[in-house]
């Protein structure tokens, strides 16, 4: 058998490797860095922020909700918001629902 491959060549190539469980550890830890860094923490802000602005939200604020309706807070309870999106016309939404506050004099009706 020694004509395909000598035996000695054979076990050099399989102790050449070194360690092959450590740079497999370093290879996880460095993705998980990566993944965090890229991907979780600026979630993460965003989400604060957003808990931040709900939570200020104050009568006559302007603001979008995330289905995309411009209006101005009448009225606040502890889930909800009242927005009135034209004359006469009134949405409750949830808090969560509010995508984003508009400066003030955005929403003409």
């Amino acid at each position: 058998m020694s004509f395909f491959i000598s035996d000695a060549i054979a076990q050099e190539a399989a102790t050449a490797g070194g360690e092959p469980g450590m740079a497999n550890f370093v290879f996880l830890i460095v993705l998980f860095l990566i993944f965090y860094f890229l991907l979780l923490r600026p979630q993460i802000k965003r989400a604060k922020e957003h808990k931040k602005m709900t939570a200020e939200l104050s009568k006559n604020d302007e603001v979008v909700t995330t289905g995309g309706i411009a209006g101005k807070i009448t009225k606040i309870d502890e889930s909800f918001v009242m927005v009135k999106i034209a004359e006469g016309v009134e949405v409750q939404v949830q808090r969560s629902a509010i995508g984003s506050l508009l400066p003030k004099g955005s929403v003409k009706f």
